[in-house]
């Protein structure tokens, strides 16, 4: 099983933030751009973590979404848009467009070979539809492989998950169990397309037959989830959940860090900005129930509240 070689609790960068200090969300380069990816590695960032989405040809744009006028200069989809005409692109941010170029991803494999910095690269795979073929799949192998053991790979797609674990033995996959359970606060409102899509009888959205009628403890209950959700990806080495979900597991009676660990999997929770005050109060909790790994648009300032370090070895 591919190991990721950490130091618990690590700060993950999302989508390459590096809050200043002095304004929390400042922020000198728009996310996923290669500005900001300089400046983590500059600064010696454990872990960045970056949106990937499959283009037409031959290479992987650096966006969340999967059309390019939500984040960026262009108009469509991403999977039409050529590695030649994705070179062409500028981001948005807070609704203005930039002079920042969105990057490709061999663009990020290229300048983490060139920066003495050993930080990890965590990328976030966005296509969750199944593809008509596996050439993406085989590209994205092509494209990390210099990388090799400092990547890993992360997706709420178990489906495509699994088929990179047969494509590569070698490679670190993370799964963002998110289409299979959450929680939010009674009355929060809640996206009509979210899944899971209704509230089960432990509380937690949850559309599995299990969560019709409640037979069990909710420990009881959540450990079967998780135990079920281990199955779900082989050799799997980071499980992904959001804050809210392991707080109120927690408060529970149910520590997901527990039965993972057992496994050798690791732990990240996400996303904990110190801009929201019950972020930070959860972060301290998960901190305390041995969360590995604390993933955050406010790095520096959430170390500080943590007091704990940010930086790898270079």
């Amino acid at each position: 099983m591919p190991e990721l070689q950490i130091h618990s609790p690590t700060i993950v960068h999302h989508m390459a933030a590096l809050d200043d200090g002095r304004l929390i969300n400042a922020r000198a380069a728009p996310p996923n751009s290669l500005a900001a990816i300089q400046a983590c590695l500059d600064a010696s960032a454990a872990i960045i973590e970056l949106d990937i989405t499959a283009l037409a040809d031959s290479d992987y744009l650096l966006v969340h979404d999967d059309q390019l006028e939500s984040e960026t200069s262009g108009q469509g989809a991403v999977a039409q848009c050529t590695t030649a005409q994705a070179r062409e692109l500028r981001f948005k941010h807070h609704h203005a467009l930039t002079s920042h170029r969105v990057p490709v991803l061999s663009d990020v494999v290229n300048l983490f070979e060139r920066h003495s910095a050993r930080s990890l690269l965590q990328l976030d795979f966005k296509n969750v539809n199944p593809l008509p073929n596996d050439e993406p799949l085989h590209r994205l192998i092509h494209l990390i492989e210099p990388l090799r053991e400092r990547v890993i790979v992360s997706s709420g797609a178990d489906w495509q998950l699994r088929k990179l674990r047969r494509l590569a033995p070698w490679l670190m996959l993370g799964f963002d169990i998110m289409y299979y359970i959450d929680w939010m606060p009674e009355h929060t409102p809640r996206h009509p397309q979210a899944m899971p899509k209704q509230r089960g009888a432990y509380g937690y959205y949850d559309d599995h037959l299990l969560a019709s009628k409640r037979a069990w403890s909710v420990q009881d209950y959540l450990l079967d989830v998780c135990e079920s959700l281990m199955g779900r990806v082989p050799d799997v080495s980071a499980f992904y959940l959001e804050h809210p979900l392991l707080a109120q597991s927690l408060a529970d009676g149910f520590n997901w860090a527990e039965p993972l660990h057992q496994r050798g999997i690791k732990l990240d929770a996400w996303t904990l900005d110190v801009t929201k005050p019950v972020a930070v109060e959860n972060a301290k909790r998960l901190h305390a129930a041995g969360v590995d790994m604390l993933t955050t648009n406010t790095p520096r300032a959430l170390a500080r509240v943590l007091n704990i370090a940010t930086r790898v070895e270079t």
